[in-house]
């Protein structure tokens, strides 16, 4: 029961990330976006601080936090909708959290059967590569079966 409703939050987070995958790893502009954004809208600092309601200063430094990657959301999604933009936030995994489940688990059960079928190996005992390899797809599906959040331990 665990084992479906945690392939089904994967595959849902899966889902609702998947638009994101094609801006992970997207740069971000030298001076950051705020200052991309509002220079190629054509806005000075002084306009833009005065349709936001902030001093000239804090803009500047916001900026500047922002292209040091030091700005609080809260403060960019403010600034965002005063340059009639939406922040978008989130986490782009690399691959698909599926993918990324299941290798660990692959993981794990290479490193507790091969370690085994080495020391066998020393004793002239090794086991067959098919035999090896039923092994891990047993405790690689074991794994999976079981409480995910032990296979990040």
């Amino acid at each position: 029961m665990a084992t479906n409703l945690n392939q089904l939050r994967v595959e849902q987070v899966d889902g609702a990330l998947e638009p994101y995958r094609k801006v992970g790893g997207m740069s971000v502009p030298a001076g950051g976006w705020l200052r991309a954004v509002r220079e190629a809208l054509g806005l000075t600092v002084r306009q833009q601080a005065a349709r936001v309601g902030i001093a000239v200063a804090t803009l500047h430094k916001s900026e500047q936090s922002e292209a040091h990657e030091r700005i609080s959301l809260a403060q960019l999604r403010k600034l965002a909708e005063g340059l009639d933009c939406e922040l978008v936030y989130g986490l782009v995994p690399r691959k698909p959290l599926a993918e990324m489940v299941q290798e660990q688990a692959s993981r794990i059960a290479r490193s507790e059967i091969l370690g085994v079928a080495h020391s066998m190996d020393l004793e002239d005992q090794r086991p067959s590569e098919a035999y090896v390899r039923r092994q891990l797809d047993q405790r690689r599906a074991e794994l999976l079966s079981g409480k995910w959040s032990s296979l990040w331990r």
